[in-house]
């Protein structure tokens, strides 16, 4: 699988979250020396690795001088990035798009370093709220834009699988600074592009959209 060919770093502690893990499959009743999960706690430890590798992100690499001087002063949206987080009570995975924008103040900042700024800060421990503000933040610091807009649609597992089991249930986020919050024009075009092209959660049985 995708994530067991993922890179670990060699301070990752691989060997001794597989112990916890084999150690949490006796608890759960099971055996873990049988033939299917003899290799279950070594491949959780790897998974793990991968979806908080956020936490191991330098942002200066990151950013890596993607930063351009420009006079452009018109709104720019990157839409429609999909994201995979885990929730921090549960640990469950919550997942779905997210839309980012800004308008540039002298700086813009590489296509693809926006899509790589959502990942830094979901592959974490998180709550949608707080990466919500997060990715604005972050932006912000970097780029000084004369505003920014962060919306955020998603699925949560841990009210789809137990709970109240809601499977159609999304929840949606949102973040508007600067000129995003004074121009009411503005905030209008924002929404208008992120309904039109809002698009189903990733894998959400159902369909939803």
């Amino acid at each position: 699988m995708a994530w067991e060919r993922a890179h670990v770093d060699a301070e990752w502690p691989v060997e001794a979250i597989a112990e916890h893990i084999q150690a949490l499959l006796s608890l759960l009743g099971e055996d873990p020396t049988r033939e299917g999960l003899q290799e279950t706690p070594i491949r959780v430890a790897r998974m793990f690795a991968e979806l908080t590798s956020g936490y191991r992100v330098d942002p200066e690499k990151l950013i890596n001088e993607a930063l351009f001087t420009s006079d452009y002063d018109g709104m720019v949206l990157v839409r429609s990035m999909e994201f995979y987080s885990l929730c921090e009570h549960h640990l469950l995975p919550f997942f779905g798009t997210v839309h980012v924008a800004y308008v540039p103040n002298g700086k813009i900042i590489g296509l693809s370093k926006i899509p790589r700024i959502v990942d830094m800060f979901a592959r974490r421990l998180q709550v949608q709220e707080r990466l919500t503000e997060q990715i604005a933040n972050f932006l912000e610091e970097v780029l000084e834009p004369k505003g920014v807009a962060v919306a955020i649609d998603a699925a949560h597992l841990c009210a789809i699988m137990r709970g109240v089991r809601k499977e159609q249930a999304r929840m949606v986020t949102q973040v508007v600074r600067g000129v995003f919050r004074e121009d009411l024009n503005l905030r209008q075009e924002w929404r208008a592009w992120i309904q039109q092209t809002a698009s189903p959660v990733p894998w959400l049985p159902g369909g939803v959209s």
